[in-house]
């Protein structure tokens, strides 16, 4: 079993971090180490993290962005693997890490990231995106850039080989396996292994989310430009396949008006991020983007016993 440090990036999380910290503890293989790195906190986040054991590095407000601290959080780790967790995700099983590790059991493999799903804090739209983007089946080699850095892992030789772009907007994940993939390795989903993202957003904020991603994106891959009716398009698919959903899911009174808020500052957000640019190409386009389909898949088994955070906090 390969060494693990665990890197948490974290602002002013004092609300989820002892629920992520207890999760990591009742795992049965447990973390060797957990790395936080906090950009300025004024919580309890840094107290909460070091009554868990943390070490912390701080990295100060005018030097962060997502790459530069992850960099950070990986430097100071002594792990071979090492395991990226927002400060606001939860492991669901007890076997989280230990689903993470087995992919790594392939040389091949150069990263490895897990399924997030939501909570009943989840906006309804944001349950779709996750559903789309984080299947409840596992791929050993998936063949394309898509990760993500709120639930992932990486060999530390690979990231000390690359390093996360430090100059990024946001999707500092894709643009590493991107370059991962083009030097021989392989991605690996594993769907065995979910964590909750806990997502309480102010419109806004999402709006701002969707618009650095896509500002992300088109230096990335080098393509450009949403059209006003390519946002107004999408966003009315999508919540169509939204509405249609929360009808299935008897939750459609609840989400009237949340749903088309939500697609509304997801959409705005892409077209002023892609504004400036050119086309973006049709297959991430449908990976980050388009409605899923309106099959309803059957649950998997579980994976691992459920931790039990009501009586651990």
């Amino acid at each position: 079993m390969p060494t693990t440090t665990v890197v948490v990036r974290a602002l002013n999380e004092e609300r989820y971090i002892g629920r992520l910290l207890a999760g990591l503890a009742h795992q049965t293989v447990t973390p060797d180490e957990i790395v936080l790195v906090d950009s300025g906190s004024t919580d309890a986040t840094v107290e909460i993290a070091e009554r868990f054991g943390a070490k912390i590095i701080r990295i100060p407000k005018e030097q962060f962005s997502f790459g530069r601290s992850l960099n950070w959080g990986c430097e100071a780790a002594t792990g071979e693997i090492l395991v990226n967790l927002s400060a606001h995700v939860y492991p669901v099983y007890d076997t989280y890490i230990e689903h993470m590790l087995k992919p790594f059991e392939r040389d091949e493999t150069g990263i490895v990231y897990g399924r997030q799903v939501g909570d009943d804090r989840t906006k309804y739209s944001e349950l779709r995106i996750m559903l789309k983007w984080f299947p409840e089946e596992s791929i050993w080699d998936q063949g394309h850039p898509f990760s993500n850095n709120a639930n992932a892992a990486v060999r530390k030789s690979l990231w000390q080989e690359l390093r996360y772009d430090e100059e990024l907007t946001g999707l500092e994940d894709l643009e590493f396996a991107n370059r991962a993939i083009g030097k021989g390795h392989t991605v690996a989903y594993v769907a065995e292994a979910p964590v909750v993202h806990v997502h309480e957003e102010s419109w806004d904020r999402i709006r701002n989310r969707y618009r650095r991603e896509a500002i992300a994106y088109a230096k990335i891959m080098g393509e450009n430009k949403m059209s006003v009716l390519d946002a107004g398009r999408l966003a009315a698919a999508n919540v169509a396949t939204d509405y249609w959903h929360a009808i299935q899911d008897r939750k459609l009174g609840r989400n009237l008006v949340t749903i088309p808020s939500f697609r509304l500052a997801q959409f705005i957000g892409a077209y002023e991020g892609f504004k400036s640019q050119d086309q973006i190409t049709e297959e991430l386009r449908k990976r980050f983007y388009y409605p899923t389909d309106l099959s309803r898949p059957t649950p998997p088994d579980e994976p691992g016993r459920r931790i039990n955070y009501d009586s651990e906090l």
